[in-house]
Formats: C-alpha cells, sequence, structure tokens
C-alpha cells in the first residue's frame, strides 16, 4: 500500500455553531475500472457494485462508489488491503480490470452539523441538496476536483487530494466562520 504523506493528523479542524470540519482516519483506497465480470469482482468485496454513477454499496466497513459507466471508488480499513488486492488479482486472468492502490494520494474531510451542505455551496456550483443520503459525486470545490460522499442529511466526506488540502481547508474554515456569523 502507498505510504500516507499528509502532514494532517486525524482530527478537528474547524468548528462553529454552523458546522464542523475535521480530517477522517486514514484508509485504504483503490480505483477500480471494469467492464466485464462485474458480479465477480463484487463477490470478492461482499457486494454488489452499483451500476448506476453516484451510487454506493457496502459490506460491512467496505465501501464503494460508482464514478463512471466503468469506475468505482473503493475505502476499506488498512488492515483488509492486503486481502482485497489478493481477492482482485486471483481474478485477473478470467476477469480483467484495472484495480489501483490510490490510499497516498488523498485524505478524506469529514463536514457536518446543521449547514454543512450549505458550507459545500461556498466552492460547489452542484445543488448539494440533489444529492440524496447515501449517495455521492465527484465534482469540483473552487477549481479542485473531490469526491463528495453523503452520509446523512448534514454529514459529508470530502476526499481531497493531499496537495490541494490547504486550500480546500482554508476555503471551509473560513465559511463555517462566515456561516456562524450569519443571523438566521
Amino acid at each position: 500500500m502507498n505510504a500516507p504523506i499528509s502532514s494532517f493528523a486525524p482530527g478537528l479542524m474547524a468548528e462553529t455553531s454552523a458546522a464542523r470540519v475535521s480530517v477522517a482516519a486514514p484508509v485504504a483506497r483503490w480505483s477500480l475500472r471494469a467492464r466485464d465480470g462485474l458480479a465477480a469482482l463484487g463477490d470478492t468485496l461482499g457486494l454488489v457494485l452499483p451500476p448506476r454513477i453516484g451510487q454506493r454499496a457496502a459490506a460491512g466497513e467496505v465501501q464503494v462508489i460508482c464514478l463512471g459507466p466503468d469506475e468505482w471508488t473503493l475505502h476499506a480499513p488498512e488492515a483488509l488491503a492486503p486481502r482485497i488486492e489478493a481477492g482482485f488479482a486471483a481474478l485477473y486472468a478470467t476477469h480483467p480490470h484495472s484495480l489501483v492502490n490510490v490510499s497516498g494520494r488523498e485524505l478524506s474531510l469529514v463536514l457536518e452539523g446543521p449547514r454543512a451542505a450549505e458550507l459545500l455551496t461556498l466552492g460547489c456550483a452542484r445543488d448539494i441538496d440533489s444529492i440524496a443520503p447515501g449517495e455521492g459525486r465527484r465534482t469540483n470545490f473552487d477549481g479542485v476536483t473531490v469526491l463528495l460522499w453523503r452520509d446523512g442529511p448534514t454529514r459529508f466526506r470530502m476526499d481531497v487530494w493531499h496537495s490541494f488540502v490547504p486550500h480546500v481547508f482554508h476555503l471551509l474554515d473560513t465559511g463555517c466562520r462566515e456561516l456562524a456569523a450569519e443571523p438566521l
């Protein structure tokens, strides 16, 4: 697995009455590309690969989101990485695919609180309310490509490449303070 290069430790980064922003604990991450044999690939994870863009699936602590007709992102506890990679490697001869470990590329920010969805609109042109809880989207946040997971009505995870975290965090921190200062 790739070594994490982040200087951001898991924990709280910003908090106001509007929202909280924190760095999530590290997870193993993969980019999966495949056109055929999707059932067998999903069986390796103990789930059915979601067929619709934005749709998510989970089996225990393994989570998958569909990003395109033949593209998924996988998250799992780091301890499961060797088993998952071995399972996919065993299928390669009969079910060609590309599974790339991207664990060292990015981290997840957790945004939660009563105005978390509104906080996201400060940098995201997408209609955040159109993303139902339990779904997600690849989108842009102030010009930065991010993966947005909506875990609940007021809870989101944003996968951000390490090099963009300072920029994204600065915007989110400023937004938290601005939203908290606004009269309701």
